[in-house]
């Protein structure tokens, strides 16, 4: 069964697998997410969540309010295609929600991969491209 709570400090290990295990929007450089990125989506002004399956991390979302974005959607391969990831992502957007002050929120993800296609479905606007050609998303405030 399916399990949603809001990640710790000691679930970072497994995040970090999760997050080198993908197949698309794979990180050049590894080094470029550190664990303090990850202590400030979890302990810091962000937030992150998981979803565990008899004690097992199986995907993560991540999302910071100053940054008015969603930093971090990722689920283990081997989990995929199981709706994890409209539920974590869900669970950022209306934590991002929660504050007031935010009007949209954005995120950014390689052009033509699943995950452009997931947003696009899930109602986010294509508003352009970032410095490294990845696609800029926004979602308005509803």
């Amino acid at each position: 069964m399916l399990k949603y709570r809001e990640a710790g400090l000691a679930d970072i290990p497994r995040l970090q697998v999760i997050r080198a295990a993908v197949r698309e929007n794979v990180l050049s450089n590894p080094g470029l997410v550190t664990v303090p990125d990850y202590e400030e989506h979890i302990a810091g002004p962000g937030r992150s969540w998981v979803c565990e399956e008899g004690g097992v991390i199986l995907g993560f979302s991540s999302a910071h309010p100053q940054h008015k974005s969603i930093w971090a959607l990722f689920i283990d391969p081997a989990h995929e295609r199981r709706g994890i990831g409209r539920e974590l992502l869900d669970r950022a957007v209306a934590w991002l929600w929660s504050h007031p002050e935010l009007d949209a929120i954005r995120l950014t993800t390689a052009v033509g991969t699943r995950a452009d296609r997931f947003y696009r479905a899930a109602g986010w606007t294509d508003v352009g491209r970032s410095r490294s050609g990845e696609v800029i998303f926004s979602l308005p405030r509803p």
